[in-house]
């Protein structure tokens, strides 16, 4: 096959996209469509006032649109600026945010935080490992509605330590007639930078990264 054949595609095709770039009207475009059609009517037979006044509120609307669309621009670029400004706030104080991510360091796991809506008969916690993989269950038993906090030993199903790294963990509740109860789960941690990626910021707590739109409350990092 010809990579000549290949490469002339290419340049057409980025002719084209040009080309159909180049076809889009702006309000300058259509203002002198409007003054030529003014300069080239027929004396004897002038433009319909009624058309000439339509036109001239379509030119009027046009322009608003872009002048609305520049100013969301503008808001949009702030706003992501104040955001980024709050999201560096962050450093160095204790978050607690929704997701179901604990971090395990030097052997020693965080507690494992969540809340219940309604009291629950039954329940239990399941540990997976950074790659997902299940790696332990823990017995909860009969818990009451509210907030709770449980404690892992770090260790897997084998008794084994786990190695330091961002685990994940899901929580199931049931009531005395066997119903699911929903359950929200919480990641918490000393945040200790930002990053920034697709417009949002991610607090990283250790090996992990928390959307700063999840965090739900936020303490200094001496505060218990």
């Amino acid at each position: 096959m010809s990579i000549e054949g290949l490469a002339q595609v290419a340049s057409r095709g980025g002719e084209t996209k040009a080309a159909s770039d180049n076809k889009i009207m702006g309000k300058n475009d259509f203002l002198n469509l409007l003054v030529a059609q003014l300069q080239s009517q027929d004396p004897l037979n002038p433009m319909d006032s009624t058309a000439f006044t339509a036109q001239l509120a379509q030119f009027s609307s046009l322009e608003q649109l872009q002048n609305i669309n520049a100013s969301l621009g503008s808001i949009n670029s702030s706003q992501s600026v104040m955001t980024n400004s709050q999201a560096v706030g962050f450093i160095g104080k204790t978050i607690m945010a929704v997701g179901n991510s604990i971090e395990v360091q030097d052997g020693q796991s965080q507690k494992i935080e969540f809340s219940l809506e309604r009291d629950a008969a039954g329940s239990y916690l399941r540990v997976y490992d950074p790659q997902g993989n299940f790696i332990r269950q823990i017995e909860s038993g009969a818990l009451s509605a509210g907030q709770h906090q449980i404690s892992w030993d770090g260790r897997d199903y084998l008794g084994g330590r786990s190695p330091d790294g961002a685990y994940t963990f899901e929580v199931a509740a049931i009531d005395d007639l066997g119903n699911s109860i929903p359950a929200t789960q919480f990641a918490s941690g000393v945040v200790a930078g930002v990053h920034f990626s697709n417009g949002q910021a991610y607090l990283q707590s250790g090996s992990r990264e928390i959307p700063m739109g999840n965090v739900i409350r936020v303490l200094q990092s001496d505060e218990k």
